[in-house]
């Protein structure tokens, strides 16, 4: 996956990434349920043209469950990279958004450079999830 781009917004790092491949329903459902798994208290929000709703869901086994819509988002406290965070994945597209609290001194710029090496074992670790 490649780092598109970074930019502070508020209390918040935005990045964009490019996965390696554009992916579908089954891919995305594969990485949100990983990410699932290193998350405290996470939330998912299925997205459409109409907006977005926040679903229920339990377990990591329940997100592989999910119906398919535009785009599938995740957000809670990561046990990884110790911050809240938020991956908004596109089906059908080969782009990621990952929004993350500037809530420690590694995350408080939006230094290109240090960012990615701060988030690109994990953003890799997520796309390849997609291909299990």
């Amino acid at each position: 996956m490649k780092l598109l781009g970074v930019e502070k917004r508020g209390a918040w790092l935005y990045s964009e990434w490019r996965l390696t491949y554009p992916v579908g329903w089954e891919s995305i459902l594969n990485a949100v349920a990983l990410c699932w798994q290193y998350m405290k208290e996470p939330e998912l929000l299925l997205g459409d043209a109409g907006g977005e709703k926040q679903v229920p869901v339990d377990r990591a086994e329940e997100v592989k469950k999910l119906d398919e819509s535009g785009t599938l988002t995740i957000r809670g406290f990561s046990t990884i990279v110790n911050v809240p965070l938020m991956l908004v994945f596109f089906n059908q597209s080969d782009m990621v958004r990952l929004y993350v609290a500037c809530a420690t001194e590694e995350f408080a710029e939006a230094d290109y450079r240090e960012f990615n090496l701060s988030m690109c074992q994990f953003m890799d670790s997520a796309e390849l999830a997609m291909y299990r």
